[in-house]
């Protein structure tokens, strides 16, 4: 899912360079979606092998 944030950011980069900017725009949000999804998942993840990492101990 990063890896898509990735590619999404860098298409909105090229396309504000190149002046379609509501393709920059709309592609900026999608990037911006996926990299919150992106971050919760990463939070919970960690959150969770935490909470394993105690029960072990």
């Amino acid at each position: 899912m990063l890896k898509w944030a990735l590619i999404f950011f860098v298409v909105s980069l090229i396309s504000g360079f190149f002046g379609f900017s509501g393709v920059s725009a709309a592609t900026a949000t999608i990037a911006r979606v996926l990299f919150a999804i992106f971050l919760i998942i990463f939070l919970v993840f960690l959150v969770l092998a935490v909470m394993a990492g105690n029960a072990v101990v």
